[in-house]
Order: C-alpha cells, then sequence, then structure tokens
C-alpha cells in the first residue's frame, strides 16, 4: 500500500507541477459562476435588444428568471467542461509511455495494478471535487438570487451527471492501457460516447445507455419518472468498474 500512496502522491504533484489541477479549477468555478450570471443576464441582454428588434416588427417578451433557467444552463454547460477535462487528462498514461518514466517506477518494484488503479484513483478525484465544485458554485448563486426548490429532483439529476463523468474516465482508463497515444485515448472515448447517442435513438434499449444521465433538464422538469434512471445509473456504474477492471490485465501485458 505504502508504494500506492507514493505513486498516487506523484501524480498529484504531477497535477500541480503542470498547472493543470489550477487549470481545471479555473474551468470548474468559472462555469459554476458562468451558469447563474447567463440566466441573470438574459433578460438584460433581450431588454437591450427590444427597440431594434421592434423596427424590424418583431416583439420580444422578457419572462421571469427563476433558478430554473440556471440549472438548465448548468446541464448545458457542464458537458464542454467534461470535454475540457477529457483534453487535458486524456493523456495521463500515453505522456509517460512517451518519455518511459513508468518503466523507472515499474523497475524500482510497483506493481502495474497499482499504476492503473492511482491513475484512475486521481482522475476520479480530480472530477468529483471540481464537479461538486461547479455544482456548489451554481447552487449557491441560484439560493440568492432565486429559489432552488423549483427544480424537481435536482440531486439526482446531478449524480446522473457525475456518474456519468466517472463512466468517461473508465473509458480513457481503459483505451489508455490499449493504445500509447493520446489521440487513441480521444477517439476510443469520444467514439464509444457518440455510439451510446446513437444506441439512445433504438426505443428498445434507449433506457439503458450511460448517455441517458445527461438529461438532468428532463428530471428536473418532472418530465420523465424518476425511476427510470435506476438501470442506467446501476449499468454505467458497473460498465466503470469493468473498464479499470479489464484495463489491469491489458496494462500487465503492455510492452512499454
Amino acid at each position: 500500500m505504502r508504494s500506492l500512496f507514493a505513486f498516487i502522491k506523484k501524480e498529484i504533484l504531477e497535477q500541480i507541477r503542470s498547472g493543470k489541477l489550477v487549470i481545471l479549477g479555473f474551468l470548474f468555478v468559472l462555469f459554476g459562476i458562468m451558469n447563474p450570471a447567463m440566466a441573470k443576464l438574459t433578460p438584460w441582454l433581450l431588454e437591450a435588444m427590444a427597440d431594434s428588434m421592434a423596427e424590424s416588427g418583431m416583439s420580444i417578451t422578457i419572462a421571469t428568471v427563476t433558478a430554473m433557467d440556471s440549472w438548465v444552463q448548468f446541464f448545458k454547460n457542464i458537458p464542454m467542461v467534461l470535454i475540457a477535462f477529457v483534453l487535458l487528462e486524456g493523456s495521463i498514461f500515453t505522456t509517460e509511455y512517451e518519455t518511459g518514466t513508468l518503466v523507472l517506477s515499474l523497475t524500482k518494484g510497483l506493481s502495474r495494478y497499482k499504476v492503473v488503479l492511482s491513475k484512475a484513483l486521481v482522475l476520479s478525484v480530480l472530477w468529483s471535487l471540481g464537479y461538486w465544485l461547479c455544482f456548489a458554485v451554481t447552487y449557491g448563486y441560484n439560493a440568492y438570487f432565486w429559489d432552488n426548490s423549483i427544480a424537481q429532483n435536482l440531486w439526482l439529476s446531478v449524480i446522473c451527471w457525475w456518474v456519468f463523468g466517472l463512466w468517461v474516465i473508465g473509458l480513457m482508463v481503459l483505451f489508455s492501457t490499449l493504445g500509447k497515444t493520446g489521440s487513441t485515448v480521444l477517439v476510443g472515448s469520444g467514439g464509444v460516447v457518440f455510439g451510446c447517442y446513437l444506441l439512445g435513438m433504438l426505443p428498445k434499449v434507449k433506457d439503458y445507455v450511460p448517455t441517458l444521465l445527461t438529461d438532468g433538464n428532463s428530471l428536473i422538469y418532472g418530465t420523465v419518472n424518476a425511476d427510470t434512471y435506476t438501470a442506467p445509473l446501476l449499468l454505467t456504474t458497473a460498465m466503470t468498474v469493468a473498464f479499470i477492471v479489464i484495463g489491469i490485465p491489458l496494462f500487465s501485458k503492455k510492452k512499454l
């Protein structure tokens, strides 16, 4: 266990030295602020455009802004945050393949499965801390300006998106053990996510694919039954664990 903790510490230090930790923290906080800010500024922008639109024969009706508008922005923006996360962290394995630094750690007695577990753990912790920080910032501003109770199934909807992010991390780990370049990780992970979106169009499987968890707006508006998300939550969690478990023997056989 000591070697595992030592490698985790090395991973965290690398995140700090490379500046990725600062960039991720900035992005998560920025988007957390942007969600209520965009909702708050929308009526002002529409009002500013009203005169020019009226000259064109068009009228603008300014609706009352609520916390619901901010949460809609949250679920629109969080995919961009996840994409940025994948782009920044997609090379967490492959950079070490290219530099050969993993060979040094392995020759000192570090087990290969500990490499996979430590990197998966660091990615999961980074995503979890950043995601819930973003949520907390949005929640706090929404509570200050409006009332969060207007959003139905709010906690379930944000948990679903958090689990989806962990599933993507599982894909990143799996493809990192299969390939040797960052592009392999990005294309492989992105391809599976896109494939799940396509499968979601099929009536017989749409209620089981991981991408269903990203439909937070349906949950907060109460247009779907919350029980619908039980099966995809369980399946996505099982798949995430399976990706990491499968990645361990693949990495054990990998030539570095």
